[in-house]
């Protein structure tokens, strides 16, 4: 039969099931499509911190939304236009974010009796009128991927597991994405379980099938290529793009890399994909403890190398003795923390920024590091070149500021060209003359940046002494004098605070230059709030926009950029922590929308509070 195909500038799907139900996979597998294809996209993985959570179960449900377009997208969107709920916990866990009319495509093997009691239905909502406002697709896809299996030798319960590459394949057809690397990908994964690859591919494929020949989907739909610069592209989530960043970073430095760092959610996929490349000369430590972690990477940076640490907020508090201990040998170390929903443990798997006054403070003495934030999970591969390059110049930790909105999320990224990259080798220090009398002094700064020599351990005539015991200016020995440390303190400040001299100003996007109101934004808000001023501007109201990637120090401009506009709007996933900051140093009143929910704030909702401001202005 001829299907009616209907184009669309955009859509966002969200797959959503239990844990086991394989969503993550089938999501990746879908972006993956999606990126081939050319579209632009932004995801937003959302599963569960329990490793297994009670099958059925609100807690155990697993999600993975999608938007892609034709045009340039900002966000993984407010709500999906599609839902595909693998048993009725994904669709009571979702339904309250999906707009009037959406379409619903639900399991209904899964609708039984006791999988209802689960989650509080006494009838199923896909018979008893409820999902009235949708419309909904009661597919079987559970017993339909069984059928297709018949005759393959698998056993029932494998046949059943499949149900998630059914459930793909329909999407597939759904949105005419391109199915071969799909193939190829799951005859690799199940490479030694012939059996095994050849039952997904053929649930793929009668998924696909399915769509073709049933009368349940009359249409299909078709989102064009997005107009992209030209250039290379791979799909990349944030940890991804930091991994390759941190590469780059190592060779561009000529610096071996060693990662010292204990696994923590949301960021492990960086020591993960850092352990595949050791043949550029990355070294990968899994300590013991995060402790261990950030120490190993500290002596790394004492021998010469490009000392790492991954973790996240928790691993951050264990590590601050240790990052103290760096700001006052005044090595170069790498500090990344993805950003997770506290405090404790907190939601493990949910996004935050509240991590932004324990990077500038949570050390004890005036111990000020550098703070790096990425806005976008390709971005990151930027961020953690620039982390690199100031540590590496100023000998100095550098905090960089992900979260697991960025780590987990991906988007297109454009592969750079090698020249593109920035040079950011160094020289080690040689060892004086010592018929001229000259002796090595460890703390002699360079009078413009104010870094001190980077000797490598065993280099005759350059022995020294580290510690964390305060040092005298110029020799480096164990120092009590009082004005000695007054002036040790002072100077690493003005070490960190130099630093603002060698970044970018604070660039603002305001179209006509008449605006009186200014979005400030950090880190991951750079997506919703970008997003959110197009649907103001496209209303007609007038808003400016900037982004501080540098943290510590703020671009020398920041205050002027401030006082520019009437009202300064500042949207954080905290309770207000830069706007306390920026109070503080420009007396500049800023007005604060705060939510900490564990996800990234809606375009849709941002939008709103900026018409709210210049309303009242």
């Amino acid at each position: 039969m001829t299907k009616q195909v209907q184009q669309l500038d955009r859509v966002i799907i969200r797959f959503a099931g239990d844990s086991g139900d394989g969503m993550q996979l089938t999501g990746d597998r879908f972006t993956a499509e999606t990126a081939q294809f050319g579209n632009d996209l932004s995801t937003l993985p959302n599963f569960p911190a329990e490793i297994r959570a009670p099958a059925g179960t609100l807690p155990g449900v697993s999600s993975f939304q999608l938007h892609f377009a034709d045009h340039d997208i900002l966000t993984p969107g407010d709500a999906p236009n599609v839902l595909v709920a693998m048993n009725p916990a994904a669709l009571k866990a979702n339904l309250g974010d999906l707009p009037r009319g959406a379409d619903i495509i639900a399991n209904t093997d899964e609708f039984t009796k006791r999988n209802l009691q689960k989650v509080g239905y006494t009838e199923s909502p896909v018979d008893d009128g409820s999902l009235g406002e949708w419309r909904v697709h009661a597919v079987p896809l559970t017993s339909l991927t069984v059928k297709a299996l018949e005759g393959f030798g698998v056993s029932k319960k494998d046949a059943e597991r499949a149900k998630n590459m059914f459930a793909l394949g329909l999407l597939s057809w759904l949105y005419h994405r391109p199915t071969e690397a799909t193939v190829k990908f799951l005859e690799l994964k199940f490479a030694k379980k012939p059996d095994i690859a050849k039952a997904n591919i053929a649930a793929f494929q009668a998924g696909w099938n399915y769509g073709e020949t049933t009368e349940s989907f009359s249409v299909s739909y078709e989102i064009k290529p997005a107009k992209l610069t030209p250039g290379l592209y791979r799909n990349i989530s944030g940890n991804q793009a930091l991994a390759y960043g941190l590469i780059a970073a190592s060779v561009q430095s000529k610096l071996p890399l060693f990662l010292g760092s204990y696994p923590i959610t949301p960021a492990s996929d960086i020591l993960h994909e850092l352990s595949k490349h050791k043949r550029f000369g990355i070294r990968t430590f899994q300590a013991e403890d995060e402790i261990a972690g950030v120490g190993a990477a500290l002596g790394a940076a004492f021998g010469g190398a490009l000392g790492v640490t991954t973790t996240s907020g928790p691993g951050v508090a264990l590590k601050a003795e240790t990052v103290g201990l760096a700001v006052t040998t005044e090595l170069p170390l790498l500090v990344i923390d993805v950003q997770r929903a506290g405090p404790s443990t907190g939601m493990p798997t949910k996004t935050e920024q509240t991590d932004l006054l324990m990077a500038m403070y949570g050390r004890n003495g005036e111990s000020p590091v550098p703070i790096v934030a990425p806005a976008t999970p390709s971005d990151c591969f930027d961020a953690a070149l620039e982390a690199a390059r100031i540590a590496v110049k100023y000998r100095t930790p550098v905090m960089l500021l992900s979260d697991g909105y960025l780590a987990n999320g991906s988007e297109p990224w454009r592969l750079p060209e090698i020249d593109e990259l920035p040079d950011l080798s160094i020289e080690f220090t040689v060892a004086p003359n010592a018929d001229d009398g000259e002796t090595y002094l460890p703390f002699k700064r360079d009078p413009q940046t104010l870094a001190r020599p980077w000797a490598v351990p065993g280099t005759p005539g350059l022995e020294h002494r580290i510690g964390g015991i305060e040092k005298a200016d110029g020799t480096g020995n164990i120092s009590y004098d009082p004005n000695n440390h007054d002036l040790m303190v002072r100077l690493r400040q003005a070490k960190i605070d130099g630093i603002a001299q060698d970044i970018p100003p604070l660039a603002v996007d305001d179209l006509e230059g008449d605006a009186r109101v200014l979005v400030l934004g950090w880190g991951s808000t750079y997506g919703p709030i970008a997003a959110a001023v197009r649907r103001v501007r496209k209303a007609g109201g007038k808003v400016a926009q900037a982004h501080i990637r540098h943290l510590n120090p703020l671009p020398p401009n920041t205050g002027e950029v401030l006082r520019s506009y009437d009202k300064v709007l500042l949207p954080e996933i905290n309770l207000g922590q830069l706007a306390l900051l920026l109070r503080a140093r420009f007396l500049v009143d800023i007005i604060s929308y705060n939510r900490v929910r564990g996800l990234p704030f809606k375009a849709e909702e941002l939008a709103g509070v900026i018409q709210e401001v210049i309303d009242s202005e």
